[in-house]
């Protein structure tokens, strides 16, 4: 019998004073203010440790039409006396989550956000029996997967809902050390499990993921990650040019001028160039602007650099043109940007880089991991941005028919709090597809240790958020502003937090709670790149070709992790 069907009878019915566990009435409603309310505990009910009412822990009332489960947030003794006989008053603070509509012979027990009929003075309460919590974590049915297990009792499990998880966007918080990765990682396989068509894109800024989903992922690096230049936009390609931009604003309005020029002379060479003309106003070339993510050559943008110095007259300065042609070549032939500009030849890719970003087909890797260390900062900024851009634009297109989930590891870096900080357009990219993802079938999973330099936009988009470990109070406070009032009280509790557990809250969980994840296998634990100086100092490093693999790696801006 399922858990769910255990509610089915009034025999089993939720709120009667003996239920389905042996468990009687532990105390009743004294008073009842909104989403609050008071119980106390009958001094008779002497219960065993484990199933006293504790922080976290779920109460039901009994309030006549539904049965009302509430959260343990507070509990306390008012006037604790020196007797020993246990005869003090003592005192449950409980927030109101939702409740259960009663069972009949026809229709079984529901669960519902919400309170419709609030308790009453004197109303039954007792802790809330395991049928009742099967029957709350299984509301999610069959479009649902086990994540972990509930912490008021081990024998039930954590679920998530699905669709409600990625189309209404994701969070995963906590401190350094918590276990967001192995979170993350036991989610996504979670689900992969049972949809395997998935189209998940995973930035990896450490390059600690690879070994988590074998098989079921490709993984790009500097080796072999291929992203044209050519599909930048005018802002991510200043970007790059030009991190700071102060000092630039000539070179940058001649490159502004020239790009689209090089990308009429180009398309005008190619069959498939021409019938884009064609198409675009009956040859109107004017509407190819610096967005326009069509193919061009950087020979033939320096050839239009040399043309127009070669029609300059006395009167304006060449230095520009100079400078703006150096820095060109100058990055065209740094090894750190060879994934961009290292092509010998200039093709139209679009649609075949798009296959593989995003794994359509998915050819049993539904997995794409992009592994972002060992880039420059810039351009690790311009990578995510134009992935954000890419993933927006082709939901938009395809109107969401092959759904995208994009996950975030250290979002922080690339949604800030401060706009003055980061790239703005990896910031704007990143808010859209929290704001409008959903329409466009574009998930959104942010994972960060630091909410307050997440940007509050992105991080309140976020409809479902798993809380681990976090100590510092701003960060607490942040959260506080994020998730309903009726969970806040668990977030007292995020200081003491063990190794992956976490404060589930959201649509994609039945209700605020705090849970236990599935351990991952050792082999699928996501790499810590955490260094040990115990074990670096016990030894000395004395092999000879140490420090020229180093600057072997250092020179050609590749970053090789150790065997493990």
């Amino acid at each position: 019998m399922s858990a769910s069907e255990t509610l089915k009878t009034p025999d089993a019915a939720p709120g009667r004073k003996q239920a389905a566990s042996g468990k009687g009435r532990v105390g009743e409603v004294i008073s009842v203010t909104g989403s609050h309310a008071l119980v106390m505990i009958e001094p008779q009910a002497d219960l065993d440790r484990i199933h006293r009412p504790q922080i976290g822990a779920i109460m039901s009332i009994d309030s006549g039409a539904s049965v009302v489960l509430g959260l343990v947030s507070a509990m306390s003794v008012p006037a604790p006396s020196l007797d020993t006989a246990g005869g003090d008053i003592r005192i449950v603070e409980v927030e109101l989550i939702g409740e259960f509509s009663k069972p009949t012979q026809k229709t079984p027990a529901r669960f519902r956000r919400g309170v419709s009929t609030f308790p009453t003075l004197g109303d039954d309460v007792h802790v809330a029996t395991r049928d009742e919590l099967s029957a709350l974590f299984a509301v999610n049915g069959a479009a649902s997967v086990k994540i972990g297990v509930v912490k008021q009792d081990v024998a039930i499990p954590a679920t998530v809902a699905v669709n409600d998880l990625f189309s209404r966007h994701c969070a995963v918080l906590g401190t350094t050390g918590a276990g967001k990765s192995c979170a993350v990682t036991l989610m996504l396989l979670s689900v992969l499990e049972r949809y395997s068509q998935a189209h998940i894109v995973l930035l990896d800024p450490h390059n600690e993921y690879a070994q988590s989903f074998g098989d079921l992922a490709v993984v790009f690096d500097t080796a072999n990650l291929t992203l044209p230049y050519w599909m930048l936009t005018f802002d991510e390609l200043i970007e790059v040019l030009y991190p700071s931009r102060a000092g630039y604003d000539e070179e940058i309005d001649i490159l502004a001028d020239l790009v689209p020029a090089a990308k009429k002379m180009n398309l005008s060479t190619t069959a498939g160039g021409m019938k884009f003309l064609a198409d675009r106003r009956s040859g109107d070339a004017g509407a190819i602007t610096v967005d326009t993510p069509v193919p061009y050559r950087i020979s033939e943008l320096m050839g239009l650099i040399d043309k127009a110095l070669g029609g300059l007259d006395s009167t304006r300065s060449i230095a520009p043109y100079k400078r703006l042609r150096n820095r060109l070549y100058a990055i065209s032939q740094d090894a750190r940007y060879s994934f961009m500009f290292g092509g010998l030849t200039v093709q139209d890719t679009m649609a075949s880089f798009l296959g593989q970003l995003f794994r359509i087909p998915v050819g049993g890797h539904p997995v794409s991991i992009i592994e972002l260390g060992g880039l420059p900062t810039e351009v690790a900024q311009v990578v995510v941005s134009v992935i954000a851009r890419l993933a927006y634009d082709f939901g938009m297109w395809s109107h969401g028919a092959a759904p995208i989930a994009l996950i975030i590891e250290d979002a922080h870096r690339y949604a800030p709090a401060d706009p003055s900080e980061g790239f703005a357009p990896t910031r704007r990219a990143l808010i859209r597809i929290a704001k409008e993802g959903r329409k466009t079938g574009v998930s959104l999973w942010v994972a960060s240790q630091r909410p307050t330099e997440l940007d509050p936009t992105v991080l309140s988009q976020c409809n479902t958020i798993f809380a681990m470990r976090l100590a510092n109070q701003a960060d607490q406070e942040a959260l506080r502003a994020a998730i309903p009032d009726a969970s806040t009280s668990l977030l007292n509790c995020l200081p003491s937090l063990g190794l992956g557990e976490a404060i589930a809250v959201g649509e994609g969980v039945p209700l605020p709670t705090r849970i236990r994840f599935n351990s991952l296998p050792r082999e699928l634990i996501p790499r810590s790149l955490t260094a040990s100086f115990t074990d670096g100092w016990s030894v000395e490093a004395d092999d000879e070709g140490f420090i020229e693999r180093i600057v072997e790696q250092w020179r050609a801006q590749r970053m090789i992790l150790p065997e493990v």
